[in-house]
């Protein structure tokens, strides 16, 4: 049964560029980031190639050398597609597609939009994707028709491929516009949407992709909001009526970041950021048993600085506590210390114990430390609502039970 499975994934290698401004160590983290989106989409990796060089090549991104050299391996493997772990100039996938004939090329922002395309549920997440689609195929539909190469273009020389292409720019640009009118109508609804939650606080849930903010919202909100180990998981915004203590509010469960988020889905994603710009507290869950979640915690804050919704107040909670593990170092071992070897209690005395937003370490798998994770949200909720509401008839005292309010909301058009 798992190799007709198996037969099912399309088999790929990865191509990464280890350059002046990106070390080989930071490429080896990008790439295994790389294999998972791949394995998300569906593929199965059968190798890696790693090319050093001052800076991308603006013909082949790799260098036409080891452009061969790849086209070689995957003819001689049966591979029918590669995967660049950056961005690819139109120019740089035209000549790619010459040199590696009959092979698929992707690129990283080509595999996230296929994935997010896979995983949109809601008319209002395929518009959205739609629209990133096509803004990213617009530049390089060159591509598409160099079939007919060899009828050029020119004064007196106007080739039918050339005329194909231009029709299909025209289609795409009208379909852009199409899309773009849809999402504003669809962002009238949404807004109108947010303004009628009446009074309540709104608290976002924010992180990188994969650190288990589904699972978290399902655990605070006795709700099911699908949950899986799986990049970009969640695509659609969902809200739900939470009462902690007595004290209500609504939580959002906001679609994951990720390193190089392409432009072009921050731009169609507009909506769903904006239930992170107009939450009033954002609990930032971090994946503390991911070997690289300094970094993701560093993508997330760049994120949120960009769509100017940084200077909100935080919370901190470091989940997945329970798959934490590291190397416990002899005391003869004279070898320099690497992360590997820090202890989760270690790590809770370094600079988390000196953050400026309220921190906390949990497993939102088992539910661990949960009881003082709610407390700091309820906590910070009250400061928010009495400063906004200080004639407020609620009496608030917290009770460690929680009271599930049984009604609740999920945005779609």
């Amino acid at each position: 049964m798992l190799d007709k499975k198996e037969h099912l994934y399309e088999k790929a290698v990865l191509v990464g560029l280890v350059t002046q401004n990106q070390s080989e160590e930071k490429l080896v983290e990008y790439m295994d980031e790389l294999e998972f989106l791949a394995l998300t989409a569906g593929a199965t990796i059968d190798k890696r190639f790693i090319q050093k060089l001052t800076q991308q090549d603006p013909k082949t991104f790799i260098g036409s050398g080891k452009a061969q050299e790849i086209r070689d391996y995957v003819k001689s493997n049966g591979i029918g597609t590669v995967i660049f772990d950056d961005e690819l100039s139109p120019s740089q996938l035209k000549n790619l597609g010459k040199e590696m004939e009959d092979v698929k090329i992707l690129d990283r922002t080509n595999l996230i939009l296929d994935i997010f395309a896979q995983r949109a549920q809601t008319s209002y997440a395929r518009t959205q994707v739609e629209l990133a689609q096509y803004q990213y195929l617009l530049p390089r539909l060159s591509k598409m028709w160099s079939h007919l190469d060899k009828q050029k273009g020119g004064i007196g020389m106007r080739g039918p491929g050339e005329t194909e292409i231009e029709t299909d720019r025209r289609i795409i640009r009208d379909r852009i516009t199409l899309l773009k009118e849809k999402l504003k109508t669809i962002d009238k609804q949404m807004a109108t949407q947010r303004q009628n939650r009446g009074k309540m606080v709104r608290v976002a849930l924010v992180g990188y992709t994969n650190v288990g903010k589904s699972t978290l919202m399902n655990a605070i909100s006795k709700s099911d909001v699908f949950a899986e180990d799986k990049l970009f998981a969640t695509l659609d915004t969902t809200v739900r009526k939470v009462v902690i203590g007595n004290l209500p509010f609504l939580l959002t469960d906001t679609v994951g970041f990720i390193r190089k988020l392409p432009t072009q889905l921050v731009e169609s994603f507009k909506s769903t950021l904006d239930e992170v710009r107009e939450a009033d507290l954002l609990i930032h869950v971090v994946d503390i048993s991911h070997e690289s979640f300094e970094d993701q915690v560093n993508s997330v804050n760049q994120t949120l600085m960009e769509i100017n919704a940084h200077q909100k107040p935080m919370i901190m909670v470091f989940n997945k506590i329970d798959a934490f593990a590291y190397e416990k170092k002899e005391e003869d071992d004279l070898t320099p210390e690497s992360r590997k070897n820090i202890s989760l209690e270690e790590w809770m005395k370094t600079w988390m114990s000196k953050s400026q937003y309220p921190t906390v370490f949990i497993s939102a798998l088992n539910k661990e430390n949960f009881p003082e994770m709610k407390k700091m949200i309820y906590d910070e909720v009250l400061k928010i609502h009495t400063a906004r509401f200080p004639y407020n008839d609620f009496l608030f005292e917290y009770h460690d039970e929680e009271v599930e309010e049984p009604e609740s909301e999920k945005s779609e058009d």
